[in-house]
């Protein structure tokens, strides 16, 4: 087993934190209406958007490549925190595992959105998420 790692991030957006938790969690299908160039579709492959045990296939452009990435819901808590787990694609080719958590912090007119990565690489020198 390798060395797992965790990497967090902060970021201050201008949109209400509910809207943001929903496009997030309910509708992340319209994603790509807002970053055609960077996120293409987002599909629903079991269960139900917004719900914990629902799987989500992501295709995106990383790098110039076009890829795909299924997830699966793992957590959504009352206090606007979601964590999803990648079950299959491009991403596990460098990673054993990879959880992405999302928790998002209104804060009047600005909302701060805390993502985590937590991962394992396959290899010492790939690349981090």
């Amino acid at each position: 087993m390798g060395i797992r790692f965790k990497l967090e991030a902060k970021v201050d957006i201008k949109s209400s934190g509910d809207l943001f938790h929903e496009l997030v969690l309910s509708k992340p299908h319209e994603i790509s209406n807002i970053s055609l160039e960077k996120v293409h579709a987002c599909v629903l492959h079991e269960g139900q958007f917004g719900k914990t045990g629902s799987i989500i296939c992501w295709h995106y452009t990383l790098g110039g490549k076009k890829c795909v990435a299924k997830e699966i819901i793992e957590v959504i808590e009352e206090d606007k925190l979601m964590r999803f787990k990648v079950i299959e694609g491009d991403l596990l080719d460098d990673y054993q595992n990879l959880t992405i958590s999302c928790h998002v912090i209104p804060k009047g007119e600005v909302t701060t959105v805390m993502l985590i990565f937590e991962f394992e690489k396959i290899h010492d020198d790939g690349p981090y998420p």
